[in-house]
């Protein structure tokens, strides 16, 4: 059976079941990209931000941090910005609650159109049921005659099931994708948080043993 008889078939409403399909497909393939991208190994770029920030090299940490694609070098870039203005330990995990409320909610623009489609197409598909089975009846009553043949009202049915079957076809996809993403988002989440605590950890570090080896300095003179 081709798409088109389908599509004939399922009536109206298969064609915008299709166009949720597509949609959810569209949004899907964008956030796959997106996460693809802006995925680094933290690990490897918090050890490389110290090691240059023990060295004092704030314009290359802060340089490693924007030539870094995704949302936690950028969350981390925020940190040393704030240090490097002379901000205290509060005042820099400010700064990266500031710069996680920005970058969360990019993660999570349009998943919920996919889990909305996931939501609402097996309803359109049960929907095209109920227009279908009462197109049937229409049918039964229109006739006025005690024996019908099948073919009097296999349209009608044959429209039910096929909006039904379309309807499922583009939800549990939907629903697959939209608990992935959430997950993935989940895991950036996590890398932000990680990696936001280790490198303020390490600038409170810092700080406190340039401060006391000042005083030291400061006691021999």
């Amino acid at each position: 059976m081709s798409f088109v008889v389908i599509m004939k078939e399922g009536g109206p409403l298969m064609w915008i079941i299709f166009g949720f399909g597509l949609i959810a497909l569209f949004i899907f393939l964008e956030k796959l990209f997106y996460f693809h991208r802006s995925q680094v190994n933290v690990g490897e770029l918090v050890s490389g931000l110290i090691n240059v920030l023990k060295r004092d090299g704030m314009i290359e940490a802060i340089s490693l941090c924007d030539n870094t694609p995704g949302p936690v070098a950028r969350v981390l870039n925020a940190a040393i910005l704030s240090y490097e203005k002379g901000d205290e330990e509060k005042a820099i995990r400010h700064a990266v609650e500031d710069a996680a409320m920005v970058e969360v909610p990019k993660l999570e623009a349009r998943l919920n159109i996919i889990g909305t489609i996931g939501f609402v197409a097996p309803l359109m598909g049960l929907l095209g049921t109920v227009i279908g089975m009462m197109s049937a009846f229409q049918t039964i009553r229109a006739k006025e005659v005690v024996y019908l043949t099948i073919p009097d009202f296999a349209g009608d049915i044959s429209m039910a099931l096929t909006t039904t079957a379309a309807g499922l076809c583009v939800a549990i996809p939907c629903h697959i994708a939209y608990n992935y993403l959430v997950a993935r988002v989940e895991v950036f989440t996590v890398d932000m948080e990680k990696s936001a605590s280790e490198i303020v950890y390490f600038l409170k570090n810092h700080r406190n043993a340039k401060n006391g080896n000042s005083d030291e300095n400061g006691t021999v003179n």
